[in-house]
């Protein structure tokens, strides 16, 4: 018996945000859903503008971004990043985790699955496009959160969409533009 699926359906009980008060509750599931759709929107992008790399792949890896979290939990972003040491000693916890749910596969299905579970062997390129399209997915939660007039997100905001400016992708900035603002229309409006 393989426990790998039954372990990440748990996926839906895993609570994001969870320093912050929210109008809605958001789980790793549904996060990851939504990180996999942009992240392969990102990459149709991006090869649109002549880069290579596998839609699809990227798309895989989004879904599986969050699957140590299972196991860890999702640790809020202030603590996991709050020094070098915490940060440093996270990955190893991940890394630990990553394994674990490896493992809970049979062994002619592992390295099938290693890359999108430990992130041994993935292109560089491809993660680059699930990376960002995290970071819009959290910067969509805030606009959410402060379209419904909590103004917990207001900071967290400002930080993510910065963090977002950053990155060296047109697909990234073509995406914000074309697609982000929708995020704080109606349903009325978008209709």
């Amino acid at each position: 018996m393989h426990h790998f699926f039954a372990y990440l359906s748990r996926m839906r009980h895993i609570v994001r945000w969870s320093l912050m008060r929210n109008t809605y509750q958001e789980n790793i599931a549904e996060h990851s859903l939504q990180t996999a759709m942009i992240a392969h929107a990102l990459a149709v992008l991006h090869n649109k503008k002549g880069g290579h790399v596998d839609e699809k792949n990227v798309a895989l890896l989004a879904i599986y971004h969050e699957a140590s979290e299972v196991i860890t939990g999702d640790l809020p972003t202030p603590i996991k990043y709050y020094n070098p040491q915490i940060r440093d000693s996270y990955k190893k916890v991940e890394a630990v985790a990553d394994r674990k749910i490896l493992s809970m596969l049979p062994e002619e299905l592992q390295e099938d699955y290693r890359p999108y579970i430990t992130g041994e062997g993935r292109d560089p390129g491809e993660w680059a496009l699930v990376k960002a399209a995290d970071r819009i997915c959290a910067y969509v939660k805030c606009v959410e959160e402060l379209k419904a007039g909590n103004m917990e997100f207001s900071k967290a905001a400002e930080s993510v969409k910065r963090s977002i400016d950053e990155i060296r992708i047109d697909a990234v900035q073509e995406f914000m533009e074309k697609f982000v603002p929708s995020f704080s229309l109606t349903l009325d409006e978008l209709n």
